[in-house]
């Protein structure tokens, strides 16, 4: 009996992987529920894998000749592109019974696959479970040699681990954090009174639960944890630092960027308290601090990517709304100018009519006039006289 199709959720993916449209599930060769019952496998509890950060040139035949030497395969489903049918790097192996998948779990899990590890956990099935944040803990001050069969590792004594991720960058170098999912909370509570604050490869290590992006906000009750230095002198080590900031209560993690080639400090940095109010005061004691003879240190609430860029965007718009209303009918556009008119020629034109706030002509990339220009006036009437006389 053919084995019955059936979409699996992913357990673990981007917004890309989630906005995507996938191909219709792959069966494996020649693969037949066990019993030939197809009902008994409607729920995949224990038998579907999700396997993630696959090599986009992986296949469903390399999958099925790696996973089903393990057991009975029943179907394999690499996730692409609609319409690009580029591999979005996550599959499911679905297999008859939990025993080999399990086995497979163990023994394949992060073993590299054209020359990129595999993430595999089960899949989970239910959203509700998966954006519940249950038993998922945030660890980060990581060192970047480790990845995720380290973190793994790290964690596993707490108690079963169904996911470990270390983020990183477009190029696949560790960003520093990461994330572990275990089975129970239970786990997950023990992992991080174990570990948060403890050593691991010389760097003391953050541990929390995870919270999601939309309660992370600051701005909900006004309080927040993560300081952005900047001026840090290039001599000025983490460990400076961190003695510097803790004269207002316990950091958690202090970073200073540093050059990824060259080591150097970049002169800026974050510090996390694990109180708030201590955050506060670091801002309000040592934000204009000499921390040398050249530099005072500037320190801020850290924003988050997505605040700074509406703060900017903000300000930028009332900016540009301001400068529209100032020049509201003071600025005029001129056209069929001479090419040999330059801004100076410009404003000596114009300067009988009015105070001129600038003058600009219109050039190409090589600095050939294109005939236009602009000549800014401090009031409209000034403007308005330049229009009737000239």
């Amino acid at each position: 009996e053919k084995p019955q199709k059936k979409k699996k959720h992913p357990s673990s993916m981007s917004e890309t992987e989630k906005n995507a449209t996938t191909q219709p599930e792959a069966a494996a060769p020649e693969a037949t529920p066990e019993g030939g019952n197809a009902d008994a496998k409607t729920e995949f509890s224990g038998t579907s894998l999700y396997t993630g950060d696959l090599d986009p040139s992986v296949s469903e035949a390399q999958l099925y000749e790696l996973f089903n030497q393990f057991g009975h395969v029943v179907s394999i489903r690499v996730c692409r592109d609609l319409i690009t049918r580029r591999s979005l790097g996550y599959a499911y192996v679905n297999f008859a019974n939990t025993a080999d998948a399990r086995q497979a779990m163990e023994m394949l899990n992060y073993a590299p696959l054209n020359g990129k590890p595999m993430r595999i956990m089960y899949s989970q099935r239910d959203p509700s479970q998966r954006k519940s944040g249950v038993g998922n803990i945030f660890i980060k001050n990581l060192d970047k040699s480790i990845d995720n069969k380290e973190l793994h590792d790290t964690f596993a004594q707490f108690g079963n681990i169904t996911s470990a991720k270390i983020m990183s960058d477009g190029s696949g170098v560790s960003k520093g954090f990461g994330f572990v999912q275990f089975d129970s909370e239970e786990a997950a509570t023990k992992a991080i009174e174990k570990v948060h604050g403890k050593l691991l490869r010389d760097k003391v290590v953050y541990v929390a639960p995870f919270v999601r992006r939309s309660d992370r906000s600051a701005d909900k009750d006004g309080k927040f944890c993560n300081i952005y230095v900047k001026n840090i002198p290039e001599e000025t080590s983490e460990e400076d630092l961190k003695k510097l900031f803790e004269e207002v209560g316990e950091t958690t993690s202090v970073a200073i960027m540093k050059d990824a080639e060259t080591g150097k400090s970049k002169g800026f940095g974050f510090i996390n308290y694990e109180d708030p109010d201590a955050a506060a005061k670091a801002v309000e004691k040592f934000d204009g601090h000499a921390i040398s003879e050249e530099k005072n240190l500037f320190v801020c609430r850290a924003q988050k990517k997505a605040e700074r860029e509406a703060e900017l965007r903000a300000k930028f718009d009332q900016e540009r709304k301001e400068r529209a209303e100032k020049f509201a009918g003071a600025n005029l556009y001129l056209k069929n100018l001479s090419d040999t008119v330059d801004d100076a020629q410009l404003r000596e034109l114009f300067n009988e009519f009015g105070t001129i706030i600038s003058c600009k002509i219109m050039r190409d990339p090589a600095g050939a006039s294109r005939g236009s220009g602009f000549v800014a006036f401090s009031s409209p009437e000034e403007a308005t006289r330049a229009v009737t006389e000239m």
